[in-house]
């Protein structure tokens, strides 16, 4: 598959545990300081013992001066997305312009059924999906109230705003073919996660995405590739840097999310990895 040619991003992903409050604050603001671009929580409401999500988000966002904040990724399930599209674009505007927004469409049926979601099939969870892209977009669009007919997620004439501080891009966490296709179609990127999606794997899924792509009339360098990485692998730091760089040029994947616990492995991502990863794609795209 082709290098998209898209600048290279760096982030990572903390898990927000209850019992530990300010771990993620202390997490974010290394990530901060070290340079990283993205800075991501998952979002899993149904959870206990893991802090709110868009809570933890407002809170990373003030305690940060550079670094984009997003959930990864949003539990549409459990988050209407109108209401979701104006808490992202009041985050956006809050933060002058550092937040992005990613969905799923939905895993761990029972335990949102559990929490008084809804327990949709595959195909009712597509569908919900693709109606609550409608709901965001036609929210985020200057213009007269809105509406959107759908079987999920519906607008009967509801005014649109607050609108992003800049434009907002909609990532999707997507496995199946239906899905990518719709990424190709509607969305601003697609975000797996290595250990549901490993490196084999991503041409195929890629594929889909770009055909897609093309038949709706975009290019499928408009579609930025995310990967969340498990954690620090084995080897050196030059070896990792090898992987990632490989994975760009190879996959197109140009955005880094490592799953992080400890400011050294942030560190070391941002200081050691991330400016190597770089320099192999820049030498090689010359």
């Amino acid at each position: 598959m082709p290098d998209y040619g898209h600048d290279l991003q760096f982030g990572v992903v903390l898990l927000p545990e209850a019992a530990d409050p300010g771990a993620a604050t202390a997490l974010a603001e290394a990530a901060d300081t070290a340079g990283l671009e993205l800075l991501s929580v998952p979002d899993r409401p149904y959870r206990p013992d893991l802090l709110d999500a868009w809570t933890v988000l407002s809170v990373l966002a003030a305690r940060t001066e550079r670094v984009r904040v997003f959930p990864n990724v949003a539990n549409l399930p459990l988050r209407p997305p109108a209401v979701l599209a104006r808490s992202a674009a009041s985050l956006d505007l809050l933060s002058g312009g550092r937040a992005e927004l990613a969905l799923g469409a939905g895993a761990y049926w029972g335990d949102i059924a559990a929490q008084g979601g809804p327990r949709y099939t595959p195909g009712e969870a597509f569908d919900a999906l693709t109606e609550a892209i409608e709901v965001v977009r036609a929210l985020w669009t200057p213009g007269p109230p809105a509406s959107v007919s759908g079987s999920h997620h519906r607008l009967a004439g509801a005014p649109p705003g607050p609108f992003p501080a800049h434009r907002m891009e909609l990532w999707l966490g997507a496995l199946g073919p239906r899905t990518l296709r719709l990424i190709g179609r509607s969305a601003d990127g697609w975000l797996p996660s290595m250990t549901r999606v490993p490196p084999e794997r991503l041409p195929a899924a890629n594929a889909l995405i770009d055909e897609a792509a093309r038949k709706a009339g975009r290019s499928p360098a408009e579609i930025r590739r995310l990967y969340n990485l498990p954690g620090i692998p084995s080897g050196s730091t030059g070896e990792w840097a090898d992987q990632l760089a490989e994975l760009a040029l190879t996959h197109g994947m140009s955005a880094f999310l490592l799953s992080a616990d400890s400011a050294d492995a942030i560190r070391l991502f941002a200081r050691e990895v991330a400016p190597r990863v770089r320099e192999r794609v820049a030498a090689r795209r010359r």
